[in-house]
């Protein structure tokens, strides 16, 4: 017993002590979702009486829905967009050959170095101004806020999916050049589907980076029906963290269900093409 302590034994408890260290927080979570008093002060590790009062206080008392919606629409729309527009100029890096092309990388290198926050005021002057001609656009729209997150992901997508198109041969695209496809079929029937593991990993890092951001949307929205998740669950403990964090907690876990969805759904090709790329010949 004593030699397999020393052994394993130590191994088996390692790993169970950094389980209940992962475990901990959303055991708490869940607990002080459950609670029915619903204030971090009377949050207990098993809460006594526990029920869904505070889901129901969620729905009814906020704009909860709305914030769900819009969330989803707009992370879901950032990510799509982003990943179109970042595989479009990431091929047109890689394969092509014009004036510019590595003045452009190295500007979008050095862009990325800076945080987006450090210019949010000029972002506000700008959508406050735009605003007043193109209402669609402008502050407290998701829209104007959906256009913000492309231009703030484009550079850093277009670097990581260069890189990946780099690894493409370009004899397939000689190939399909002799075989008479242009440009666009060489690019959607050709590299697109070579390239689907970083487009689905793109798509995954857009989507939760964008449906958890809440610096940037807590300036630019102030309504309560165009907030988004982390902007409404922000504003619920921003001043009285004590008596809403049981709905806190359970819109928090709320907020997961999305991102727990989409990373389902785009698990299988990840996995897809990393065995793919395992095989060789």
């Amino acid at each position: 017993m004593i030699a397999w302590a020393r052994r394993t034994g130590w191994r088996h408890a390692a790993g169970l002590l950094a389980v209940a260290f992962s475990l901990f927080p959303i055991v708490f979570v869940v607990s002080a979702a459950l609670n029915p008093l619903g204030s971090l002060s009377s949050t207990q590790l098993i809460p006594q009486a526990a029920g869904l009062g505070n889901l129901k206080d969620l729905f009814s008392k906020t704009a909860f829905p709305h914030w769900y919606l819009n969330s989803i629409l707009i992370a879901g729309i950032a990510a799509v967009a982003g990943v179109f527009l970042s595989i479009l100029a990431a091929y047109a890096f890689s394969r092509m050959r014009f004036k510019g092309r590595r003045v452009g990388l190295v500007s979008l290198l050095l862009i990325q170095m800076f945080p987006q926050f450090l210019s949010v005021v000029t972002i506000y002057l700008i959508f406050a101004a735009v605003g007043d001609y193109y209402p669609a656009i402008g502050l407290d729209r998701p829209w104007g806020l959906m256009l913000l997150y492309l231009g703030g992901a484009l550079g850093v997508n277009t670097w990581l999916m260069k890189g990946f198109l780099d690894t493409v041969p370009k004899e397939l695209d000689e190939s399909a050049v002799i075989d008479g496809a242009s440009h666009a079929q060489i690019f959607f029937r050709v590299t697109l589907p070579l390239v689907t593991p970083i487009l689905a990993v793109t798509a995954l890092l857009g989507f939760i980076g964008t449906i958890n951001e809440v610096l940037l949307a807590n300036v630019f929205l102030h309504s309560d029906d165009a907030k988004t998740l982390a902007v409404g669950l922000y504003g619920m403990v921003a001043e009285q963290r004590n008596a809403n964090f049981g709905m806190f907690c359970a819109g928090s876990l709320l907020t997961a269900v999305p991102t727990v969805v989409v990373f389902q759904v785009l698990q299988r090709y990840i996995v897809s093409g990393l065995t793919t790329g395992a095989v060789k010949g």
